[in-house]
C-alpha cells in the first residue's frame, strides 16, 4: 500500500519552493539518486558528490553505510523522511562543516533533500564499503597544532588546516590511509624527506586519495587562504 499525502510547500526568505509531496515514488539507494554523482572508489570507501541547484529537490534515497560528508558551498536545506508528513525547518550549511552518520548502527534512512535557498548545495561524502573498521591506527597530530580535530569516531579521525598565505604546517606522518578534501584552494608546496618540494594548485571540491606512512609538511605559497580537511580510517 503507497502512502500519499498532501504536497507540503514552504517558504524561505519569500521564495517558494518545489513543492515536496512523500511516497509519490519509492525510494533509491543513494548511488542513485538524483544530482548525486559517484566520483571514486576503492577497497575502502566510496566518493560521490552532492550538487542539488537552488529549487531543485534530490528525490527520495536511501543511506545504509557509516558516511562522513563535507559541505562546500553554503545553501539553506530542507529534509523530509519517506513516510513522514514533516519537513525540517530550513538549516543552513555552511562550508566546510563535516558530519559523520553511523547509519550501519540504525535501519536504513530514506529521505530527501530540498534545496530551499537561492545557492547550491554542493558536498563531499564518502561511504565506508565494509560494515566495520578496518583496524588502522590513525596519526594523532597533535604535535602540530595546525591541524585542528573536526572529529575522532569508531571509524574515522579528521582535521581541518587552515593557512594563510605564507604560513606553513610542520611535518606531519599520516599512519592510516585517508581522504584529503579541498575547502577553499590555493598553491602550496608539500615537502616530503627525502624528495624534491612539489608545488601543487588546488581548487575548492577537489579530493585525493592519501596513502599511509608518508610525512609531509604544507606550506602556502600563494596569495589566498587555504582550507583543507584530512581524515584517516581506522
Amino acid at each position: 500500500m503507497r502512502l500519499i499525502v498532501p504536497a507540503l510547500v514552504i517558504a524561505v526568505a519569500g521564495v517558494a519552493p518545489p513543492a515536496l509531496a512523500q511516497g509519490e515514488e519509492g525510494a533509491v539507494p543513494v548511488e542513485r539518486a538524483p544530482y548525486h554523482l559517484t566520483l571514486f572508489t576503492n577497497d575502502y570507501v566510496t566518493l560521490r558528490k552532492s550538487d542539488i541547484p537552488p529549487q531543485r529537490s534530490s528525490g527520495y534515497h536511501t543511506h545504509s553505510r557509516d558516511t562522513v560528508s563535507v559541505n562546500l558551498e553554503p545553501a539553506d536545506m530542507v529534509n523530509q523522511d519517506l513516510g513522514s508528513s514533516q519537513v525540517t525547518p530550513s538549516a543552513r550549511a555552511a562550508r566546510g562543516r563535516a558530519q559523520f552518520a553511523a547509519y550501519s548502527k540504525q535501519p536504513p534512512r530514506s529521505h530527501q533533500a530540498t534545496n530551499v535557498g537561492t545557492t547550491p548545495f554542493y558536498n563531499i561524502s564518502f561511504e565506508f564499503n565494509a560494515p566495520k573498521p578496518h583496524g588502522f591506527t590513525p596519526s594523532t597530530r597533535q604535535e602540530v597544532p595546525a591541524y585542528a580535530p573536526i572529529m575522532d569516531n569508531e571509524r574515522v579521525r579528521g582535521w581541518r588546516l587552515v593557512l594563510e598565505p605564507g604560513r606553513s604546517a610542520a611535518a606531519i606522518t599520516q599512519q592510516a590511509p585517508g581522504l584529503r578534501v579541498v575547502v577553499s584552494g590555493g598553491e602550496i608546496v608539500e615537502s616530503v624527506p627525502g624528495q624534491p618540494e612539489r608545488a601543487m594548485f588546488l581548487r575548492a571540491g577537489e579530493f585525493y586519495w592519501q596513502d599511509p606512512r608518508v610525512t609531509r609538511a604544507v606550506r602556502n605559497r600563494g596569495t589566498t587562504r587555504v582550507e583543507l580537511v584530512e581524515f584517516e580510517l581506522k
